[in-house]
């Protein structure tokens, strides 16, 4: 991603939603009204992988690889955080110039 480029990122406070965050490009709801840095840039990186993928592509995707992690582990958080999206988001959100240096793809390295 050129370090000039900034993702486009709408936040809205979600209060009721059941997760910290979710998103849907170009969207991010968040259950806080201020969220953490680290949450924020976890959202970025899924935004990074679903202009990568384009938004169909990626949710057929996600839900094709957590119904496999299902299977694989037998419960869903597990399942969850298996997902190649989702291990790629958690191991990097804590540092935040991740998305400077990220690759393209670099999902692929969490399958």
């Amino acid at each position: 991603m050129p370090k000039q480029f900034r993702l486009p990122m709408i936040l809205v406070h979600t209060p009721f939603l059941w997760v910290e965050g979710l998103t849907l490009f170009p969207w991010v709801f968040c259950k806080e009204a201020h969220p953490p840095k680290w949450l924020l840039n976890h959202e970025r990186i899924h935004l990074c992988q679903q202009l990568e993928l384009g938004i169909f592509l990626f949710y057929f995707w996600y839900l094709t690889e957590y119904l496999i992690r299902l299977v694989q582990y037998r419960r869903r958080y597990l399942a969850y955080r298996n997902i190649s999206f989702e291990r790629e988001a958690y191991r990097n959100d804590r540092d935040l110039t991740y998305l400077k240096t990220r690759r393209i793809w670099s999902f692929l390295k969490y399958l």
